[in-house]
């Protein structure tokens, strides 16, 4: 099939060498296709290559400027320590210790929130705090819903609180078949080493920063799925 695809993306937590062989296998399979890529959020944490990671989805937004990148819980703890560390302790121990390091923070101990708040807003760039400052929470496409969680099942689609988007899951994972009518949701977040392909659902997290797989599934005109691994 020679006609459009979309290329959605799971978290990537940091694992740039993971992205690129990713994106040149994409480059491959999808040559001469029409692309429209999502990047399904957790760009950072986990990982050794937070900031390394962010220069290459810039990058990528230069060659394809129409790309969806969408916020995840982890690019939201990044930036709520930015605002105040004192509250936002709990990053460190998600993986923020791996993104500090990637920007050259000095994270030894005794600690010093402060400290590592004040280093952080001055290594971080200012294109990569624009990039998480903007970042989308939900985009749409045909049948297809693409968040970095999940939904609420309780709520229209249009609806949808922000943490639910960022951080739900057993409300949405448990709800089976008929949950949103017409509707596929495309997600991360939840870390699985085998793939979710139900009918109502897509998990793209296949926990590249622990399993070395991080994966796109492709989705065209026709319905089909397919599924790419680094």
């Amino acid at each position: 099939d020679e006609g459009p695809v979309i290329a959605a993306i799971g978290d990537i937590h940091g694992r740039a060498d993971l992205l690129n062989k990713l994106l040149k296998r994409l480059d491959k399979k999808l040559e001469g296709r029409v692309r429209q890529t999502v990047f399904l959020g957790d760009y950072v944490d986990r990982g050794r290559e937070s900031r390394d990671v962010l220069n290459m989805l810039l990058a990528y937004q230069d060659r394809y400027p129409e790309t969806v990148f969408l916020k995840g819980n982890h690019e939201q703890a990044m930036l709520d320590f930015l605002a105040d560390p004192h509250e936002n302790v709990p990053w460190l121990e998600w993986g923020g210790e791996e993104t500090l390091a990637s920007y050259g923070v000095d994270i030894g101990l005794p600690r010093d929130l402060e400290v590592m708040q004040a280093q952080l807003a001055e290594l971080l760039p200012e294109s990569h705090f624009q990039f998480l400052m903007n970042l989308s929470l939900r985009w749409e496409a045909g049948p297809y819903v693409f968040v970095h969680a999940g939904l609420d099942p309780e709520r229209a689609i249009e609806d949808q609180d922000e943490t639910d988007l960022l951080w739900i899951r057993e409300p949405f994972l448990d709800k089976g078949e008929g949950a949103f009518p017409g509707k596929v949701v495309v997600h991360g977040h939840t870390p699985s080493k085998k793939l979710e392909n139900l009918s109502w659902r897509i998990n793209v997290d296949t926990g590249a920063y622990w399993t070395g797989k991080l994966t796109a599934v492709l989705l065209d005109t026709e319905g089909n799925r397919i599924f790419v691994s680094s």
